[in-house]
């Protein structure tokens, strides 16, 4: 296949990185985790004083920004890049409950997403990408040459969620996961900086009752559909 972008917006836990994944290993294409990007970020202010007291205190996080280096390493092992924090790694340390709760918060900080925005940008210049966020094809790479949009119920990702974190041996309620995945929706869509929607010429993918293989199958079925290759 030619090389193009490949945009993948939706919901939290919805599986956009697992798709992301196995679509560029199908491709032949580089994957990126925008997500993996603002959760380094969300680590980085828990461990800097800039949540304090449950709150995000945006001025110094913005102050530090410059101290802040993103870095994907592949990883032969896992087949994929992994999130490197001012060169620690912290693939697993982002994926906790505590990033989660504020992930969101973080990422509604406009001196943030511009500069995330910048590098995302920078990585897709040479297309042949797949890439998983929140605003990719709204606003990362409006002119991708296919765009999907990933939903599902909340409950079902909740529970997504809920069997991933107790199999990585944190203890967690489903009940807070619910609520924490149903903030995060309404912090996404709300926020006024790139909010989360559906870009108009997106693909709208609803995976609450299909299996990763069937969504494969359907998202690479689009992919060559929208691409006539």
């Amino acid at each position: 296949m030619n090389p193009i972008i490949v945009a993948i917006d939706g919901f939290s836990s919805t599986g956009k990185s697992t798709l992301a994944k196995a679509l560029a290993t199908k491709l032949g294409f580089v994957y990126v985790d925008t997500g993996a990007m603002y959760r380094a970020i969300t680590l980085f202010a828990i461990q800097n004083k800039c949540i304090v007291d449950g709150k995000v205190v945006p001025e110094r996080l913005i102050a530090a920004l410059p101290a802040i280096e993103l870095r994907f390493q592949f990883n032969p092992t896992l087949g994929f890049g992994e999130m490197y924090l001012n060169g620690v790694l912290v693939e697993n340390d982002i994926r906790t409950l505590a990033v989660s709760q504020f992930v969101s918060k973080i990422a509604e900080i406009s001196e943030v997403r511009q500069l995330l925005v910048q590098q995302q940008q920078a990585m897709g210049k040479d297309k042949g990408i797949v890439m998983d966020g929140r605003d990719i094809g709204t606003v990362v790479f409006p002119n991708a040459e296919a765009k999907i949009f990933m939903t599902a119920s909340p409950e079902t990702r909740a529970q997504r969620r809920f069997d991933e974190l107790t199999q990585k041996g944190e203890q967690v309620d489903f009940e807070a996961v619910l609520h924490n995945v149903q903030e995060r929706d309404y912090i996404d869509t709300h926020r006024d900086d790139s909010p989360l929607r559906k870009a108009d010429d997106a693909w709208e993918l609803d995976n609450s009752h299909i299996s990763r293989e069937e969504q494969l199958d359907q998202v690479l079925a689009f992919i060559l559909q929208k691409t006539n290759q």
